[in-house]
């Protein structure tokens, strides 16, 4: 059974899905993006409906090139409202990639992407937002958390 209050004004909340990928030196991959003062890990908005491993997987597929299976999240950061909607964010484990892996970043004018690097992870706030470095540390000391759809593990 369904009440209509419930969904007559659902809250607004945006679900950023973001990627941790790390190479073989543990290096961790970013972006930077034309739109932001610094660079981000991997990622954006989940579409309305879509399962947030997907949305974060066809993110970093167009951000990258990189085809990942995500199965895990390794962080979940909410960020109340500012310039911005307020946001939920999850964080997958993209794995470690080979160091021959091929990163492929659109042009600009389609992707807003400046370009992508792997970073050592203890070099992360030199390139990142405090707020986006604090959130890739606390993804990189963290233990996985199973991605669930209704209740089961996301296939």
């Amino acid at each position: 059974m369904q009440d209509p209050r419930l969904l007559a004004k659902p809250p607004v909340c945006r679900l950023g899905c973001l990627v941790l990928v790390r190479n073989q030196r543990g290096d961790v991959l970013l972006v930077d993006p034309d739109y932001m003062d610094g660079m981000i890990l991997p990622g954006g908005s989940a579409r309305p409906n879509e399962p947030p491993h997907l949305a974060a997987a066809r993110h970093l597929r167009a951000d990258t090139g990189l085809i990942a299976r995500l199965t895990d999240i390794i962080a979940v950061d909410f960020t109340p409202a500012d310039r911005y909607l307020e946001r939920l964010n999850l964080v997958f484990d993209g794995g470690t990639v080979p160091d021959s892996a091929r990163i492929t970043v659109p042009p600009q004018h389609r992707s807003g992407l400046l370009g992508a690097r792997f970073v050592p992870a203890l070099d992360l706030p030199a390139f990142m937002a405090p707020s986006q470095a604090a959130r890739a540390a606390e993804a990189l000391a963290n233990r996985s958390v199973p991605v669930l759809l209704h209740g089961q593990r996301a296939a």
